[in-house]
């Protein structure tokens, strides 16, 4: 590809845009990863993303994609040929499926259509249904990546109490984590899997697990092998700020700066309104574009990205292309089922309103350009709700 002028518009669900300022962070000379300024950060970067995870309960960090995380939650919490129940979201909850499997565990898995996140009724149903209480894990993935499709995790949970049944709860959170609220804690989870290249704004590198009491339970009998994965002596290291083997480091150098903006800077909530408020954006100038949004039920709309079906007989993989081209604009591809028939609209991490608006402005382009049958006006729209709508820290439009 020859050399576009200008800066690159990353606007794939992740990973996504990594700050000047991380990106400084992780160019810092790398230091002892046994000394005491390694320790110390070590010790501060673990208590912030309790903070972001919403628990107090112990947060493991793996050098790994997220895949390591979904390896490390299911090795050492269960045996092999253990039942796990799990729902078909879309791509990413079918991977977790075939890892699943490959580990030697016997899923139940519910088919869905890839429009709608996990019912909870069906995990009341499905609980209710075992009476000899074989299911040994729930599984579910909070934001479906390939879908745009957000499950209520808190009404999971919620399901699963009403069945009465002790089946341990995992989350995989890689696109939703500091992106769209989750609470650990609160919604009784036991182990939450998430990744750094997507709302904590790092490149790809690290993943994570936050481990309930429950959790750590399950992990002293279970079966499935785990050496590199094994939360133990992760764990007993890290009370001290330590790592019992080579860490990320500069990853975690850019981590800490992460954080601090996440939690110090622009504050949680302000994080999860700033989010909101571009997704919905996003989804004006669909509607005003007289295209359709994957997802079918507005509760659970993503706030990460939308997913866009494009009009029968065109091509999404044809469309990307050209904007890419034209534009120097990366959009989601298709995955797997959705492949040529939808792409995605990553609006998630280190994220203001003039990069949205120039990102709808090069898809409306795009349209124009590739023939796609559409209305004009997709962009007026989203920027018309974005002077209106209040941002995150409370400002609104100024007075005439």
């Amino acid at each position: 590809m020859k050399h576009q002028p200008g800066r690159h518009f990353l606007q794939i669900p992740g990973p996504t845009n990594v700050p000047d300022r991380v990106l400084r962070a992780i160019d810092s000379a790398t230091v002892d990863h046994r000394g005491p300024e390694f320790q110390e950060m070590s010790k501060e970067v673990l208590a912030g993303l309790k903070q972001v995870f919403k628990t107090r309960s112990p947060i493991v960090i793996f050098p790994a994609s997220g895949t390591g995380a979904w390896e490390a939650a299911l090795v050492n919490t269960l045996s092999p040929g253990d039942r796990v129940l799990m729902f078909e979201t879309g791509h990413f909850a079918t991977l977790w499926l075939n890892m699943a499997k490959r580990l030697g565990l016997d899923p139940v898995f519910v088919p869905g259509d890839w429009r709608h996140g996990v019912d909870p009724a069906q995990v009341e149903a499905k609980l209710a249904e075992d009476k000899g209480k074989q299911i040994r894990a729930v599984m579910a993935v909070h934001n479906e990546t390939s879908t745009g499709v957000v499950t209520r995790i808190g009404e999971v949970r919620k399901a699963i109490d009403r069945a009465k049944h002790p089946a341990l709860f995992m989350v995989d959170t890689i696109s939703s984590l500091a992106s769209i609220d989750y609470r650990h804690d609160e919604w009784g989870v036991d182990v939450t899997v998430a990744g750094s290249q997507k709302g904590l704004m790092l490149p790809p590198g690290l993943s994570f697990n936050a481990v309930s009491d429950k959790a750590l339970a399950a992990s002293k009998s279970a079966k499935l092998p785990r050496s590199y994965w094994n939360w133990e002596e992760m764990i007993a290291a890290n009370k001290d700020g330590w790592f019992p083997y080579t860490p990320a480091t500069n990853l975690l150098y850019g981590l800490r700066v992460a954080l601090k903006m996440l939690l110090e800077e622009e504050g949680l909530d302000n994080v999860f309104k700033r989010h909101d408020r571009h997704a919905e954006a996003a989804r004006r100038a669909v509607r005003a574009w007289g295209l359709e949004i994957l997802c079918l039920n507005s509760a659970e709309y993503s706030s990460s990205l939308t997913a866009v079906l494009m009009p029968e007989g065109h091509s999404e993989i044809k469309f990307r292309e050209a904007v890419l081209e034209r534009f120097n604009l990366s959009l989601g591809s298709g995955l797997t089922k959705l492949r040529d028939k939808v792409f995605r609209i990553g609006h998630l991490g280190d994220f203001n309103d003039l990069m949205l608006a120039g990102a709808l402005a090069g898809i409306e382009m795009g349209l124009e350009l590739t023939g796609v049958p559409h209305k004009k006006g997709g962009v007026d729209a989203a920027m018309d709700y974005l002077v209106h709508s209040e941002t995150a820290g409370g400002r609104k439009r100024a007075a005439a």
